[in-house]
């Protein structure tokens, strides 16, 4: 399941701070803030699919991440792969080594970067 816009947005904070309260996140939201019931919303949408728990501290509540940005950035490009490539990472690394406009020191980069996953791969 994705995330919307706003809810990723949200994400980003609550993925920075590891912990915090909803009074914390609108201080944190770049302006215009948006009304604490928007919060409020988003932040249980955001539980209902799966993203964030809070615990509960009398009348307040600290969310958390249950999923890892890591996880589900990986999950995001793989579906974009899957829909917009034809299930072919090489078709998205041709995409992505031609499109993107990366100089030659970015792509020697990227090719230290694909060389070690290659050596892990043969270990």
């Amino acid at each position: 399941m994705a995330l919307s816009k706003a809810e990723e947005q949200l994400m980003e904070l609550i993925w920075k701070q590891e912990k915090v309260f909803m009074k914390d996140l609108i201080d944190l939201h770049p302006d215009p803030k948006p009304a604490t019931t928007t919060i409020a919303t988003l932040l249980k949408r955001m539980q209902d699919k799966g993203f964030v728990g809070y615990t509960l501290f009398g009348n307040s509540r600290e969310y958390y991440p249950l999923i890892q940005k890591t996880d589900y950035f990986s999950r995001h490009v793989n579906g974009m792969i899957k829909n917009y490539f034809d299930n072919s990472p090489m078709q998205f690394a041709s995409f992505f080594t031609t499109a993107t406009n990366l100089s030659a020191g970015e792509l020697e980069e990227l090719k230290k970067i694909v060389e070690q996953e290659i050596n892990k791969k043969k270990k």
